[in-house]
């Protein structure tokens, strides 16, 4: 009989974790341009994606605690399966209706990234860390590579590829249940229990008096980059375009599938730097991937009004990587600092609060490409480029 050792069994089930909890946010951003047209701006899909996310990050701090982690999970599962169904079954012209199925699966991958970044705390953080980040890499790569195959490739309909997509959360149950081994409570870990129950009655202002600390390290630099990577991936993105026959028919058969390729190289970006963790690779100077990020959005910017300086889409392609790349560094090395930094008593809150930053940050990037995308489009019309127009 073939034994696996418990640490194997802990990053295996983070991993699962991290793959299943984020594969749904990246398929429907991936396919964005799929639900809503060209004719709308794909940030009302990129807000429904995130602000119920945020809603449930922001909240949680305060009341999550007094849920068990088994009702977490199959509250996840319900509300992302069911979310799923309704944006594959809607008609094509309901707008509406697939927004509430983007909203409910949102609600579910905000509950889940805040609760298995706690759930780490119970294991040792080299592993469960490690599994997790690496599965929201890896759902971004192999979420957005299968939408591309799916629908590129293969074919098919995009309400068959969705519904595929909708039978992947019971996953969670088969990690949680049957491969994730029993966390073992030290003394500390149920010191910190009794702490927090012995805090009730003041509640309120604890919570925000534990928030206050993870600003300015780690809540800031992470937000700022998360805005500048969303403004590129949902604002800009769609804009930068080529003349359909100066690229590989292979690939591109429409401006649409320019979008779907931007998508899956920045996250091809993302799943190598989220997985660089298990290397020993590490970047403590937060705020230079901040920096970096945001003259990532100066050179696209650049290139989707003047149509320079890369007259080519190679090298933009590579651009996105480096951009993905960037975004993941900082996802990370972020949350290796928290842990690495913050008490262990206060680990497991620190955690989850930290989470919030990345959501807010594309919440904002979503508020400007509102205006963003529409704007650069018509600058482009203007000057005798009307791509942008086509879906």
């Amino acid at each position: 009989m073939l034994i696996i050792p418990e640490t194997r069994l802990i990053f295996i089930s983070f991993f699962i974790f991290g793959l299943l909890n984020n594969i749904l946010y990246v398929v429907i951003l991936s396919a964005a341009i799929d639900l809503v047209g060209s004719s709308t701006p794909k940030a009302i899909v990129l807000l429904a994606d995130i602000i119920p996310s945020l809603m449930i990050k922001v909240s949680a701090p305060f009341f999550i605690h007094k849920i068990a982690y088994q009702v977490r999970v199959w509250g996840l599962v319900l509300l992302s399966t069911v979310g799923m169904l309704i944006i594959s079954f809607s008609p094509q012209a309901s707008i509406s209706a697939k927004i509430l199925g983007i909203c409910m699966a949102s609600l579910a991958s905000g509950m889940g990234e805040v609760s298995f970044l706690q759930l780490t705390h119970f294991y040792q953080e080299k592993y469960s860390i490690g599994g997790f980040l690496s599965g929201t890499g890896g759902a971004g790569l192999m979420g957005s590579f299968i939408y591309l195959i799916f629908t590129n490739v293969i074919g098919l309909k995009i309400w068959i590829s969705l519904l595929i997509f909708s039978l992947l959360p019971f996953g969670f149950v088969i990690s949680f249940y049957l491969i994730l081994p029993t966390p073992t409570l030290t003394d500390e870990l149920i010191s910190y229990q009794q702490l927090n129950d012995e805090q009730d009655s003041n509640h309120f202002w604890n919570t925000l008096n534990k928030i206050k600390p993870l600003i300015k390290p780690y809540m800031f630099p992470l937000c700022t980059v998360y805005i500048s990577e969303y403004v590129i991936n949902q604002g800009i993105s769609p804009t930068l375009l080529y003349p359909l026959e100066d690229l590989p028919n292979w690939l591109f058969s429409s401006y649409r599938d320019i979008y779907v390729v931007y998508g899956f190289l920045y996250q091809l970006g993302v799943f190598i730097s989220r997985s660089s963790i298990n290397f020993g690779l590490r970047f403590r100077q937060l705020y230079w991937l901040t920096l970096l990020q945001f003259l990532n959005v100066l050179l696209t910017l650049h290139q989707s009004i003047y149509n320079t300086p890369f007259t080519s889409i190679w090298p933009l392609l590579c651009l996105i990587l480096y951009e993905g790349l960037l975004g993941g560094f900082s996802y990370v090395n972020t949350f290796m600092s928290v842990s690495e930094d913050v008490p262990k008593l206060k680990r497991e809150f620190s955690m989850g609060c930290v989470g919030i930053s990345d959501s807010f940050g594309v919440m904002m990037a979503g508020c400007i490409n509102f205006w963003l995308e529409s704007k650069l489009c018509s600058i482009q019309v203007e000057n005798g480029r009307d791509w942008c127009l086509n879906g």
